[in-house]
């Protein structure tokens, strides 16, 4: 079931929960019998965890301002090792 939002001009907004997709444009007034405007409305986002909105928002700044990367990031303390051939063969060739 989902929670659909009316607007009434004369009474306000009230909600209906109906099966998700059933919506019509228009709902019967339970105050005053009138015909409602359905209204859109953002969903409840305040109950989200704040992890996932943060990932979220990050996508979203992406998706128009992508991360450029300038330049290689450090090894993190790793050096790095020259590779050693392990055929014995290959270890006469020369190496760069």
């Amino acid at each position: 079931m989902a929670t659909y939002q009316y607007r009434c001009d004369q009474d306000g907004v009230f909600e209906v929960r109906l099966p998700m997709g059933a919506a019509t444009p228009r709902w019967t007034c339970p105050e005053c019998g009138g015909e409602a405007a359905r209204s859109y409305s953002a969903p409840m986002l305040a109950l989200a965890p704040r992890e996932l909105v943060t990932e979220i928002d990050r996508a979203e700044k992406t998706r128009d301002e992508p991360a450029v990367v300038t330049a290689v990031p450090p090894a993190h303390g790793r050096t790095r090792r020259p590779a050693t051939a392990s055929n014995p063969a290959l270890q006469r060739l020369p190496r760069p």
